[in-house]
């Protein structure tokens, strides 16, 4: 059962007084989201990315096409859905004068939360985010990293079904970012939670996400998992030799070879499936006389996914 069903949605901004400018920041974007997925929406600035967060989180409306999240049409019924869904972004501000406590209570309040479950949830969340030291903080106070995790504590006030993440990890320091990852992560993991992402960060979305589509001037261009998007853009596994003689030409024809290239006295092959393949190469070089000295093996970076689409 999919978590979210868009169809054909577009969103056209206007800007501008004296000269009136049209921003078509989605052009007709269809995409499905399974239930208990961690899917990422990776694309360029300007992509359309947090335009179609927005409309999935019930925050814009749509001028063409139909959303449905968790069974319920965005438009018709987001009074309904706004309580099983919540949202974070990077770009996250608080009223700088609250304590870090006082922000989550705030929240949590919205959702009808008050009393002893006020209090337990705000001390749940401080200690899921790993805010203890911080709880009577000024948010002015708080370091970047801190405040991200404040704002994905204030994600979390309703334990929603459904969880919005835009830019989660953006501008943190590499130790700060890997603790943001591992507490997603684990969200989904114990508690089954749909999560959305937006990122720009590659290594963030090949280790969190289950499928990931890329957005680019308002259209989807590829979806899937990293594996198939490696694959659908010729982006295999690597195997670099060094022969004895230094080059084996004949080797492009070898089935599952994608390309062959010779440098600096090494023969490199892409291939669809290293583990398949790497066999298969070296009988067919020992059955030529080719002595193999050395060979290393590795995998394509989802980057190169996103320079081929976002050229």
């Amino acid at each position: 059962m999919s978590a979210i069903v868009a169809r054909d949605v577009a969103k056209t901004f206007r800007a501008g007084w004296i000269r009136r400018r049209v921003i078509h920041a989605l052009r007709g974007v269809t995409l499905d989201v399974p239930r208990g997925a961690i899917f990422g929406l990776l694309g360029p600035n300007g992509a359309g990315k947090t335009t179609l967060l927005s409309i999935l989180a019930t925050l814009l409306t749509p001028d063409r096409g139909t959303v449905t999240v968790l069974g319920h049409d965005v438009v018709r019924e987001a009074t309904e859905l706004r309580h099983r869904l919540n949202m974070s972004t990077g770009n996250a501000s608080f009223l700088w004068s609250l304590r870090a406590e006082e922000i989550l209570g705030f929240y949590a309040r919205l959702y009808g939360l008050s009393g002893r479950r006020l209090r337990r949830r705000i001390d749940e969340l401080i200690e899921l985010c790993e805010l203890g030291a911080y709880r009577r903080v000024l948010y002015n106070e708080l370091s970047t990293g801190i405040k991200q995790r404040l704002a994905l504590a204030k994600s979390l006030v309703n334990d929603p079904e459904l969880l919005f993440l835009d830019e989660p990890t953006l501008g943190l320091d590499p130790d700060v970012s890997v603790r943001i990852r591992r507490r997603i992560a684990t969200l989904r993991r114990e508690r089954g939670m749909t999560i959305v992402l937006t990122t720009h960060y590659m290594r963030e979305a090949e280790e969190l996400c289950d499928e990931i589509a890329f957005i680019k001037g308002g259209l989807i261009l590829a979806g899937g998992t990293a594996a198939e998007l490696k694959r659908q853009f010729a982006l295999g596994d690597v195997i670099v030799f060094r022969l004895d003689p230094p080059t084996a030409t004949w080797l492009a024809d070898v089935p599952g070879v994608l390309r062959y290239a010779e440098a600096d006295g090494r023969v490199e092959c892409v291939v669809d499936e290293a583990d398949k393949r790497l066999p298969a190469l070296l009988d067919a070089l020992h059955a030529e006389g080719v002595v193999v000295r050395d060979v290393r093996v590795s995998e394509p970076e989802l980057e190169e996914v996103f320079v081929e689409l976002a050229r």
